[in-house]
């Protein structure tokens, strides 16, 4: 299995990310040109990560997005499904408490982080909505959510640039730089099939999230959306 399909099998997608585990921050780096690391920095502001604090990075990867909240002093938890992704982490800094886990059934107790975020995973979860809820039950109330995905450019002429980028140019900038080109051929289909701003922002709230909101980043190719679980 080189590639996922669109269906999302959970084996299928855990087994493509272990194949690229190796250079997939390369590859994220190159293919963005270098605009990953501005999205890095947006999450961490919105997350905002105070010391002594529990923060749950789902779709932690190798661990790249979990390091800001680590700095901060508070205690994050980086969670991923794929088990190739979690060892090369482990190996790059051994000291976060990296744990295998599938987004739609959390090994978490109830209202257990003050802050819960995935960045670019969401979309690869096989239910999205089972997903969202599981990160509430795991939040505490007065807890935020925040969620980067690749979104929807708001600019119609740019949204058709960037749909054929997606479709004709990232795949053969992948084959130049990643350990599994195919896996970008998949990655851009499901970002091309992914709902819009408006889309995600009614699936948190049927959720639970409250005061849900988002905002929009270069240009609406990347969104980066906010809620909060109400006080009991």
């Amino acid at each position: 299995m080189t590639r996922a399909s669109l269906d999302k099998q959970p084996h299928e997608v855990a087994s493509m990310f272990d194949r690229v585990a190796k250079r997939y921050d390369l590859t994220n780096d190159v293919l963005s040109l270098g605009q990953d690391r501005r999205w890095r920095k947006e999450v961490a502001q919105a997350v905002d990560a105070r010391p002594a604090q529990r923060i749950l990075d789902l779709a932690a990867g190798t661990g790249t997005s979990s390091q800001p909240f680590a700095r901060t002093g508070a205690y994050v938890v980086p969670c991923d499904f794929s088990l190739g992704m979690l060892r090369v982490g482990k190996e790059r800094t051994p000291w976060l408490p990296f744990t295998a886990g599938d987004a739609t059934r959390l090994p978490f107790k109830d209202d257990t982080f003050d802050a819960v975020t995935i960045s670019f995973g969401l979309r690869n979860v096989q239910d999205t909505d089972t997903a969202l809820r599981e990160l509430y039950r795991v939040t505490k109330p007065g807890g935020r959510v925040v969620i980067c995905e690749f979104s929807h450019p708001t600019w119609t002429p740019f949204r058709t640039v960037y749909t054929e980028y997606l479709m004709r140019a990232l795949p053969p900038v992948a084959r130049a730089v990643s350990s599994n080109p195919d896996a970008y051929v998949y990655l851009a289909e499901s970002i091309r099939a992914w709902p819009d701003q408006a889309g995600l922002a009614e699936r948190l709230r049927k959720a639970g999230w409250d005061k849900v909101a988002w905002r929009n980043l270069s240009g609406g190719i990347v969104a980066l959306h906010r809620g909060f679980k109400a006080l009991a």
